[in-house]
Parts: C-alpha cells; structure tokens; sequence
C-alpha cells in the first residue's frame, strides 16, 4: 500500500513529504533545544525550512529527468523520513542553503548526459560548488566530482577539464572584489581558518547513534544491490547512477572531518542516499518484503523521537 501511494506523481505526495518535514522542524525545537547555538528569528526559520523543502524538489527534479527511478516518487518518501530521524538537519541556515547549491551543481553534472551545452554546464558546476562553500566550506570536497563525472561520461577534451575551475576562479574573483568593498582588503571575506576533527563524542546520544545506525544499515544493504543492478541499465544512464553513489561517498567525508558534529551535516548524505534505497526497492519484486522494507524505514524515524 505504502509503494501504491508513492507509485506516481501526485499532490498528495509532496503535501505528505511537507507534513513530514514540517513535523521534523518542529520536532527540532520540541525535544532538541540544546543542539541549538543560534535562536533563528522567524524570518530564518521560514528560510530554513523553505531550503530544505527545497532540496527535496530539486532531488524530485534530479530524479525525473535523469531517468533515475522507474516513474516513482519513492525517494521524496525516503528523503523526508530521514529528515524525521534526523531534526538536527535544521540546526544550520548555512549548512541547509549549502546543500541546496550542491544539489544544483550535482543537476549540471548529471545533465552532461545530454552532450548539449557542456561547457555551461561544467562552468555552473564549479561556480555552484564554490559557492556552496562559501556558506559551509566542507563542500568544497564535491568538486572533485565534476572531473569525475567527465570520466564517467566518457569526456576526453582536454579543455572540459579545465572549465570547473574557471567557474570556481570566477567566484573567488567577484568575492575578492565585494571583500575589497566591504572590508578594504581582498582576503577577509574568505574563511581565515580551516578546522577539520576527528572527534565523535558528539554522536553520543541515543537519538543520533540511532539515526546514523538507520542510515548506514538501510544505506549499506541498499548499496550492495545498487551497485551490483547498474550494470543492468542502459549504457547512457549508468554515469548518472554512478555520480549519485560517489556524491554518496563525498558526503560521508565530509561526515567524517567536519569540525561542528552536531547532526546537521548528515544532511549531504539525503540526497544521493535516498536515491540509492529508491533504487534498491524497486528491484525488490515481492510486494510483501518491499512494504516490509519502508514500513520499517517510516517506523524507525518514530521509535527515535518518541523515546
């Protein structure tokens, strides 16, 4: 029943997809007030949930258009319930507008399937990326996937190389230039530290050691068959699989040394993640495990909140 609901595009989808993470948000503020470090006025919360809303459309774009799932709308589902597990995703306005250019850039990137436009595209990429960076600078690690992307897509010119790194000179360039005019000096607009840490004490709650436990068991099992099933799509779809599973990775390396672990910065492993589990239930062919297999996602989210 739960796979019927999500079976096609419907309305009814995203409304649930909003309740969910509209729950989420207000759940932040209900029972986590102490992983807050900034009271948000109302303004920025509209703003925090509206990106994050956000994300999950674009994620629904990426997923459409690229061929992605077989005409489903299972991933809004999945991304949405990790939202649920994880309330801290709306403790950064930084970190939530962050992963909303990234997942712009990862849109150019997949869309170099269509060889139109390349060159735009790559540049976007860089630009998008750099920019993301500018609000949480850990996501700088995406860039390397645009070089990988080209190798995916099987891109020799030389010069489409060398693009990414234009669109990102072009943003230092106009940031050196509004810091020039807001602080007399080109370098103060940039991060004068970079911090990194390998310290997970901060994981150590019942809440988070069991939202990571959800994501990295429903992750792991998924991917196993993920990987195995992408030589079964078509030539031409395979990179755009294999972007989303190394988008997967660099997300949970940026897990893995950000200096402020408080929960929010597993919102970088939504997207690709959700897109992996989507994948893995539709080859489920047993109607019966594959309900099973959401149940228990839908329930675990809940078993975490309510104790």
């Amino acid at each position: 029943m739960i796979t019927t609901i999500f079976s096609k595009s419907k309305p009814i989808n995203f409304l649930i997809v909003f309740c969910i993470l509209l729950l989420s948000f207000f759940m932040l503020g209900f029972k986590f007030t102490e992983n807050l470090s900034v009271n948000y006025g109302l303004g920025e919360k509209i703003t925090m949930f509206l990106g994050a809303y956000f994300s999950v459309l674009i994620l629904h774009f990426i997923v459409v258009k690229n061929g992605l799932s077989q005409q489903n709308n299972i991933e809004l589902l999945v991304v949405a319930l990790f939202f649920l597990a994880v309330p801290q995703s709306f403790i950064s306005l930084k970190l939530i507008v962050s992963n909303v250019f990234i997942l712009l850039a990862l849109r150019r990137m997949i869309s170099i399937r269509s060889k139109k436009e390349i060159i735009k595209k790559l540049f976007d990429s860089g630009f998008l990326i750099g920019l993301a960076s500018v609000f949480y600078f850990w996501s700088i690690l995406f860039f390397p996937l645009i070089i990988i992307s080209l190798l995916f897509f099987s891109e020799s010119k030389a010069k489409y190389y060398f693009i990414p790194v234009l669109g990102l000179a072009t943003l230092i360039i106009i940031l050196s230039a509004i810091s020039v005019i807001l602080y007399d000096d080109i370098f103060s607009i940039f991060p004068q530290r970079i911090d990194f840490s390998f310290n997970y004490t901060a994981y150590n709650s019942f809440q988070l050691i069991g939202a990571i436990t959800i994501l990295l068991s429903f992750g792991l099992w998924s991917s196993v068959f993920y990987l195995a099933d992408i030589k079964k799509k078509m030539r031409s779809y395979r990179p755009s699989y294999k972007i989303m599973f190394v988008a997967c990775m660099l997300a949970s390396a940026i897990i893995i040394i950000t200096p402020n672990k408080n929960g929010s910065e597993l919102l970088f492993l939504f997207a690709p993640l959700s897109v992996i589990i989507m994948n893995y239930i539709e080859t489920i062919t047993d109607n019966w495990f594959k309900n099973t297999f959401l149940l228990l996602l839908i329930i675990a989210p809940i078993v975490l909140l309510v104790l």
